[in-house]
């Protein structure tokens, strides 16, 4: 199919033949069994009810899932443009996609994908010009399931560790290998998990890990980790121990290693918020030094330059500022890029430091000196986001990438003497910039707080109210969400959908007081600022409760979890994706008790526990409400967020729905939180939210 013949006047909807969705009370889910569990808070009894679905490897755990796929598909494959819209996705998908080239040894790396490949394939080129396949992740598996989820070179450039992830498990495994032979050239170094490997030399590398959990790997706590040294040439059950374990339990731990390789840089947490800061002066052979202890600030290692160590710190700058501090002395630290009123982060690469500020969730750049002498404002080709700016010391030509809602991301050459950038790969996408609007909006919310949003759609839209609208966010652990490009929403908006981002607090588009305003006793406030920005979408006709539908993965599946038990009648479709859903009982499975910074815990405190339970998405849906016209979207090897919470949750719905809106547990299988999946489970997946989503407002055809 031909994407231009579907394509509509700029004043006109795609989307044809509305008519009110009959209801439909009567339909059959699949069996759910109760079985009475108690749990005491405080002196409360919680019944939890599908406590069995947690167990992912019972027999009957099993079952149920296999007959909630089934009532799925069974669903979808009932929408009569489903596959029309599968195929406008492939169509616009199909194109070249080349990553920012980076240099390592004597040969220049870059990724590259051809269109519809599973997996992105990692190629390099030579100084003679000549480009081969360095690594084919597609091979990795038959159906492209296994992905390369990381990739680390030695200084020299001529040994390579990259890690693998099979189905999307935080489980990885780390394959060695001489990157000038491509030959695997050392065991296969198993049961990592978040981590990557960081060499010492030549003679191997750092990698962190938990003790493999007595229950379900999948599900089991992981709260333990412990960083390894593995020595080339020996078996992995030789490798040493350098740090973790009963005398130093830390839930996340990595050892990093400076480029110049004479430091040792230990960071360590115990939440995804907050870490102490630990240096070894290698070539003085000092024991790793305490730079930050506790977890009430972030401070990471950026750069080195002789005794002196540069970092960021919120430390008395909750919007970020760069430091320094001389290694003999490092209780002393000298501001280098001092905290300003807009989130800083920064990058190396050419002998500068590029500073990359974030403004109402948009990016600008300066460039400065090691003395934080600023060199130059960088020019942007547009309001949007940069990325990018990074290299080793001696290269001059760095790369930056630039994107919005409504621009592909196109990689610039930049010039880190002279300053100037040409455009170096421009994607050939079948999508006109010039046909679309991307608008920033400012809303209030419900204690008078002003919140950005920006809002996406095809120019000549008319403000009827009848515009089908997603409606999007996150609002958690310091996240910000910054305007970038996506075929799915492109594929939208195309069709005459809108798609709208507010920056909601619990992010960090506003630095650490923003982030920590949508946590804990506070969490509720990103409720509201997510329910004020679709008012606000309404009030002003860009949509209305029909037509909207809401939208978040991972913490935004709690997001959309609790908006609509909070706030039912505000949309008619939601999705909420891999969600963190039962907020009771979120820190019993892996590294979920490390999200305590943004959530607290149901044993902190009655309080606490109250006010959790008060917007936990499992335990309030209600009997006799009629919730949105429900996806619940989840994979079976999801290891981040077990799928348990999206069980409970589809459980719950299915349960007490009170109208005809239909409640499908969409699983994924083979595949995890999100990452690494292939190019056709994200077409698949895009596919049935999108077609379903306007199924549920009404829309029974596209137009031709």
């Amino acid at each position: 199919m031909n994407f231009k013949t579907i394509a509509v006047s700029a004043a006109g909807l795609l989307f044809a033949n509305y008519t009110a969705q009959k209801m439909t009370p009567n339909l059959k889910y699949p069996e759910t069994k109760k079985i009475d569990h108690f749990d005491d808070y405080f002196g409360t009894k919680v019944n939890d009810s599908y406590r069995w679905l947690e167990d992912d490897r019972a027999e009957d755990t099993k079952d149920w899932v296999n007959r909630e796929v089934t009532f799925t598909k069974d669903y979808l494959a009932k929408i009569p443009f489903r596959e029309e819209i599968r195929a406008q996705l492939k169509e616009i998908w199909n194109y070249e996609k080349i990553g920012a080239p980076f240099k390592e040894g004597n040969f220049t790396y870059f990724y590259k994908n051809d269109g519809l490949q599973a997996q992105s394939v990692l190629y390099r080129t030579d100084q003679s010009g000549k480009t081969e396949v360095f690594l084919d992740p597609n091979k990795f598996s038959e159906k492209g399931t296994t992905s390369l989820a990381g990739v680390s070179f030695n200084k020299k450039g001529n040994l390579v560790a990259y890690s693998i992830s099979e189905g999307g498990s935080d489980w990885n495994k780390i394959i060695i290998i001489d990157a000038l032979t491509k030959k695997v050239i050392d065991e296969t170094i198993i049961d990592v998990k978040f981590s990557g490997a960081s060499w010492k030399g030549d003679q191997g590398f750092f990698y962190s890990s938990y003790d493999k959990p007595k229950g379900s790997e999948l599900s089991a706590k992981t709260d333990t980790h412990k960083v390894y040294f593995h020595q080339l040439g020996t078996k992995q059950s030789a490798d040493q121990l350098i740090i973790g374990g009963d005398d130093f339990k830390r839930r996340y731990m990595g050892i990093g290693v400076s480029d110049d390789e004479r430091f040792e840089i230990l960071n360590a947490s115990e939440a995804t918020n907050g870490n102490e800061l630990y240096i070894k002066d290698v070539q003085n052979k000092t024991d790793f030094l305490p730079i930050q202890k506790g977890y009430e600030f972030n401070t990471d290692f950026v750069d080195s330059k002789g005794d002196f160590i540069y970092a960021m710190t919120d430390q008395n700058a909750p919007n970020m500022r760069l430091v320094k501090f001389d290694i003999k002395n490092p209780s002393v630290w000298i501001d280098v890029i001092p905290e300003t009123e807009n989130v800083l982060n920064v990058s190396t690469g050419g002998g500068f430091i590029f500073a990359k500020y974030m403004k109402d969730a948009v990016t600008s750049v300066k460039q400065f000196n090691y003395e934080g002498q600023l060199i130059r404002t960088i020019a942007l080709p547009g309001v949007g986001t940069a990325g990018g700016f990074s290299g080793k010391e001696k290269e001059k030509e760095l790369y930056f990438s630039f994107t919005n809602y409504i621009t592909p991301p196109t990689i610039y050459k930049f010039n880190a003497d002279s300053g100037k950038s040409e455009v170096y790969q421009k994607p050939k996408v079948k999508f006109n910039p010039e046909n679309f609007v991307s608008e920033q909006v400012f809303y209030t919310s419900k204690d008078g707080t002003k919140i950005p949003m920006m809002i996406n759609y095809k120019k000549g839209l008319k403000l009827n109210g009848k515009n089908p609208t997603i409606l999007y966010s996150y609002g958690g652990f310091n996240v910000s969400l910054q305007p970038a490009f996506s075929v799915v929403n492109a594929v939208w908006m195309e069709n005459g959908g809108i798609y709208a981002v507010p920056n909601i607090r619990g992010g960090g588009e506003y630095g650490k007081k923003w982030h920590d305003a949508g946590t804990k006793m506070q969490k509720k406030n990103v409720f509201d600022d997510f329910i004020a920005a679709g008012e606000f979408l309404q009030k002003n006709k860009y949509t209305s409760p029909k037509f909207m539908a809401l939208s978040g993965r991972s913490n935004g599946g709690l997001l959309v979890g609790a908006t609509m038990t909070i706030r039912p009648d505000l949309a008619k479709v939601a999705f909420p994706g891999v969600g963190v859903l039962d907020m009771l009982r979120y820190n019993k499975f892996t590294a979920g008790a490390g999200w305590s910074y943004d959530y607290g815990t149901a044993e902190d405190s009655k309080e606490m526990f109250d006010y959790l339970k008060s917007y936990s998405p499992v335990h309030q849906v209600k009997k006799g409400v009629c919730y949105p016209s429900t996806m619940i979207i989840t994979s079976d090897h999801d290891d981040r967020v077990v799928p348990a919470h999206s069980f409970k949750f589809g459980a719950e719905l299915q349960e007490k729905q009170s109208c005809g809106n239909p409640v499908l547990v969409r699983i994924e299988t083979n595949a995890g939180h999100g990452a690494g999946r292939s190019t056709e489970q994200v077409i698949g997946e895009n596919a049935d939210i999108l077609s379903f989503g306007l199924f549920e407002m009404g829309f029974k055809t596209l137009k031709k």
